[in-house]
């Protein structure tokens, strides 16, 4: 079983940044790719960034640029760090690590 908890975020100005932390516990073996989504009231839920197993990153367009995934094996820890924070980037934001195992969400909530 594993174990998923996300972490960081918060309520933040337009223009300012958010760490966001998604740390797994449990049986975990390897390394695998993990996702960043986002999920915004009333809309589906999106792809926000990707790091693959071999460390391999791809962000979506409306967030390349502003935002860095990367991941420390040995914490099983994998981070989405997020600067010029627009309102629009306001959303639950979860990590689905190994695309495999979700964690709870942690809102973002960004003023303008």
């Amino acid at each position: 079983q594993v174990q998923v908890v996300e972490s960081g975020g918060g309520l933040v100005q337009a223009g300012g940044s958010l760490r966001l932390s998604c740390a797994a516990s449990g049986r975990i073996f390897g390394i695998k790719s993990t996702d960043w989504y986002r999920q915004a009231p009333g809309k589906q839920r999106e792809l926000v960034a990707t790091i693959t197993s071999g460390g391999t990153t791809n962000y979506a367009d409306f967030v390349k640029g502003r935002f860095t995934i990367s991941r420390d094996n040995a914490k099983n820890t994998v981070y989405l760090q997020m600067n010029s924070l627009k309102p629009e980037d306001t959303a639950v934001y979860y990590c689905n690590f190994h695309r495999a195992y979700w964690g709870q969400g942690t809102q973002v909530t960004v003023s303008s």
